[in-house]
């Protein structure tokens, strides 16, 4: 096994989404150590940020981001643009403390139906 960890965000829910299998397929080549964020988190609210602080949910998520040393986002193309469920909860982990996010490489991939190919998604 690898050193290097890579964990995968897929921007669909479906537990067999093809955007979960393209995760999964690229940590399967990577020959990283693979792990998959799971995005069922609360919908973004200020005044629950507020009252309650930080889902435990999104701070694992952001943990989790912080502790790979590369993301790879695949993500649905939902109404030319990236799924809620992906914009929520990067709206999220953007409230946690520190940057999970800096200098960590991302690769945003995509699995779309339609000429564009989820371009406009990513």
């Amino acid at each position: 096994m690898s050193d290097f960890s890579l964990l995968g965000i897929s921007g669909s829910l479906r537990k067999e989404s093809f955007n979960r299998k393209l995760i999964r397929e690229a940590g399967r080549l990577s020959g990283a150590a693979f792990s998959e964020a799971d995005l069922n988190v609360p919908l973004y609210d200020g005044d629950v940020e507020e009252a309650d602080g930080i889902p435990a949910s999104v701070q694992t998520l952001a943990d989790q981001i912080a502790a790979a040393d590369a993301v790879v986002i695949s993500t649905p193309e939902y109404n030319q643009a990236l799924s809620g469920v992906l914009k929520n909860a990067l709206d999220w982990v953007s409230r946690t403390d520190g940057n999970p996010w800096k200098d960590k490489p991302v690769a945003i991939i995509s699995a779309a139906a339609g000429r564009t190919g989820g371009a406009r998604a990513t």
